[in-house]
This record gives C-alpha cells, structure tokens and sequence, in this order.
C-alpha cells in the first residue's frame, strides 16, 4: 500500500512544472514536462499494445479494470492528499475522498455495463446486427477541477472497449492523474495506457495527430472550439464537454427550507469548480425571502480552508486566474447595484486563493455574474413572477450543460424541465450524475455523450453486419 509521500515521490520529478498548493501559493512539488518526442514515443507503444488487448475477450478487460479499480482503493487515502494538496478540495464531505470513490465506482460501473450486439433487423427477408468496435488510439485531455475522476470517465470506457489511451491532464493538477495511471498501469499491458504531464502545446499535439482515431475533452468552449480546429484534417471522432451556466428554476411551491442545503451543493460543490454546477438561480417572488433566507444561512455555516483540514467542506480556488475571475464578476456585480447577502469579501492578504462563498442579489440578467460561467463560489440570484419568462430567461445564452427545477410537484417540475435547452436537466437537485445515466451537453457546452451505454458506444466504431 502507497503512503501520500510514495506516491507522490512516483509520480513527481526533483525539477520540472512547479505544482502549486492553492491553499497557500506556494508549489509543493515538481511535475514532469513531457514534449512532442515524448508523445510521438508514448504513440508508438500505445500501437504497438493495442492489437493485443483489443484481441483480448470482453471479460478479460473487464477483470484488468476490475483489479485496477481494487487497486485504487486499496491506495484511496494516499491518491485523496494528492488531489487535495494539488487541486484544493479538501479531505472531507464531497472533496478529495468523495473524488477517489468516484475514480473506484466509475471504473466498477464501466465494467459492469453491459453492450450486447443490437439486432436491428430480423425478418423473412433480412437481419442486421450492430456492434461496436475498438477505435485504436483514444487521445484525452483533462481538466484541473474534477482531475483524477474526470480521467476515469475518460481513460475506463476507452480501454474497456479495447482502445489505448494517451492522456494530458491539466498542467494544474498533473499529479493525481499520474499517480492514477500508475495504479491502474500496474494491471495493464506496457504501453497502453500513458498519461503525458505537459503544457498547452502538447495537448495542440495530441489534437492535430492522425494517429488518434477518437479525441475527448473536458474544459472551456474555447480550447474545445481550437480542438475542433486541429482535429478537422483528420476526421478525428470527437468528445466534447465545454461547460455550463446552468440555470435553476424555483417554482412557488417549494418548502424553502427543505430545497436551502440542496441548493447549496448544487452551487457550491467543489467551491463552485464544477462544470454543470448551478451557476444562476431563479426563484418565484411567493417564495423569493424565504430562498434567500434559508440559502444564506446554509451558505454562511460552512466552514471553508485548507483542504487537509478536515472539519473543512469547501477548499480555495484551484488557481490564482480562476480566483481573479471570481473577484471580477463580484466586484462588477456590485458595482451594478447587486447586493452581497453573504461572502463576497475575500482575505486579498492571506495565503492561497480562497473565495468566500458569496450570494448576490438585485442584479439584471445582462450583469457579467449572470451571463458568464463565474467556475467559482458566487451565485446570483434572480427574481421573477412568471414561470414562462423564467423559462426564457433560463434558456439564454450559448450553454447548456445542465439545469434544475425545484418543485413539490413532480409533474409540474418535468413539465418545465421539458422546455429548458440543457443536456441534463434535474428535478430538486443539481448535478447528482450517475454512471448510467448518459451525461452530455447541447448548444456551446458540446456534443457527444458519457457514461453508461452510450458512453461505451462513444468509444468504439460502430460496424453493422448483415446476414
């Protein structure tokens, strides 16, 4: 079993990308570099172990990834620090172990989803049947917020449908996705699985290369716009999660006290660095004090600090740009007239990035807070007094990621989730993502589809045999 400090000297260099701790500025250890030579070795071996594995039964897969997942879990304590240490989130509620248990479930339920051949066609005068083979080389590119988990839902589907990977994390967090390869590597064939640490260039290259048959990314819609971009040449099958300004509709009927703590989280999880976190919040005017009353009171409870710190639920921010963003669309709210009912002054003298978890109010829909993914703890909050305006209101702007509803009735609630533009819509809570549930976005948070069945479809090609 790894202690942090084995671990953390595995997959770390003496010299090499400073790794920052956000909670204090200062690195706390040394991430490789790796170049375009490193990629075009990492290539070549990924070709070379491909065949093999591909050729390898179903089963077979399964029971390496079975054993990876064990794997990591025998070493969770120790992949938990890293990710705390490097990322920010701290150890306890849903942070740094919430984060590996989700790397050991996403991998158990990626071997435990079932995709059989699909016969669609079977009659007198024909059958047809589907099934999905294995791409070859799967290139992935990850982000800092969710480093180590948003990996798994990358790298698990792809080997399970007999692909190689090769990987660049977010040169922020590099080191919990090295140490995540190293354990799973230790029950896979040489060569197939290679996370590369490295700058914004080696991920350019990983985009541009024709020997990557699949491409998937998780990040901004920019980068994603770029790597559609380099990838055109090559037809290369894309992946593509480019984040939310996901909306939340509180409808008249909600017992706000019982909707205050959910909402929280839906905003508030992993200090608001999560991609389909709710992002703006709309409440009916019946109800809007008591949301506001219930929501700050929640909001002001939680203790926020150091992620080692274990009475601690919410950790900095991951970099000192994510925190200038922050900073930027608060001070702008307020300078609009938005009133602050909890937060919005951050220590700009202590250590490390840490943003108090902010509520703001009395802000029109164009402020930059409403209209901008603010990635961080600062949720607006807006009035109205009809659902169909609120609707309307929900559905502007280029994401659509995610959106909730908040209701005592049920019918009610889908009815209005219906008509929202978003890739996952959620009734009285946000984004409780499940591994079977297909998880995707529309308009300009992308396209393709995660998780479950779909998600194994989306790592191999499909091929219909007739007859």
């Amino acid at each position: 079993m790894e202690t942090y400090e084995s671990l953390l000297a595995a997959v770390s260099v003496p010299e090499g990308q400073p790794v920052i701790d956000p909670a204090t500025g200062e690195a706390f250890a040394h991430a490789p570099v790796s170049t375009t030579a490193d990629l075009e070795r990492a290539i070549a071996a990924a070709q070379a172990a491909q065949p093999a594995w591909a050729a390898l039964s179903d089963d077979e897969r399964r029971a390496a990834l079975t054993a990876a997942a064990d794997e990591i879990e025998a070493n969770a304590e120790a992949l938990a620090l890293i990710i705390a240490r490097e990322q920010g989130k701290p150890l306890s509620g849903p942070g740094a172990r919430f984060e590996v248990g989700a790397v050991v479930g996403w991998l158990r339920a990626t071997v435990a989803t079932q995709l059989e051949p699909e016969v669609v066609v079977d009659d007198e005068q024909a059958k047809a049947t589907i099934y999905y083979r294995p791409i070859g080389l799967v290139g992935a590119i990850g982000p800092w917020n969710w480093p180590a988990m948003i990996a798994t839902w990358q790298f698990a589907p792809a080997l399970r449908m007999g692909n190689a990977v090769v990987m660049k994390p977010s040169e922020f967090t590099p080191l919990s996705v090295l140490a995540t390869a190293l354990l799973v590597n230790r029950h896979l064939p040489e060569g197939l699985f290679t996370v590369l640490a490295g700058d914004r260039e080696l991920g350019e290259a990983i985009s541009s290369n024709p020997a990557f048959g699949k491409v998937t990314f998780t990040g901004s819609a920019r980068t994603g716009a770029a790597i559609m971009r380099a990838s055109a040449d090559n037809l290369t099958r894309l992946t593509l999660e480019l984040g939310g300004n996901d909306p939340g509709i509180v409808l008249p009927d909600v017992d706000p006290k019982a909707i205050a703590e959910g909402l929280f989280w839906g905003a508030f999880i992993n200090t608001g660095q999560t991609c389909a976190a709710l992002k703006r919040l709309y409440v009916h005017e019946d109800v809007y004090d008591d949301v506001v009353r219930e929501l700050a009171a929640v909001a002001g409870a939680m203790p926020m600090g150091p992620g080692s710190d274990e009475q601690n639920v919410l950790g900095p921010l991951t970099t000192e740009q994510q925190f200038g963003i922050v900073d930027r669309l608060v001070e702008d709210a307020k300078a609009r007239g938005g009133r602050v009912l909890v937060g919005g002054e951050p220590d700009r003298d202590a250590p490390g990035w840490f943003y108090p978890a902010t509520l703001v109010d009395g802000l029109d829909d164009d402020a930059d807070l409403v209209k901008e993914e603010q990635f961080g703890p600062a949720l607006p909050i807006l009035k109205y007094s009809d659902v169909d305006d609120a609707i309307e209101r929900a559905n502007r702007g280029e994401a659509g990621l995610g959106a909730s509803v908040w209701s005592a009735d049920p019918a009610r609630a889908r009815e209005v989730a219906s008509r929202i533009q978003s890739g996952s819509v959620w009734i009285n809570s946000h984004g409780t993502i499940h591994p079977m549930a297909p998880f995707g976005g529309v308009k300009g948070s992308g396209y393709g589809l995660e998780f479950g069945v779909e998600g194994l479809k989306a790592m191999g090609v499909p091929q219909v045999i007739h007859g």
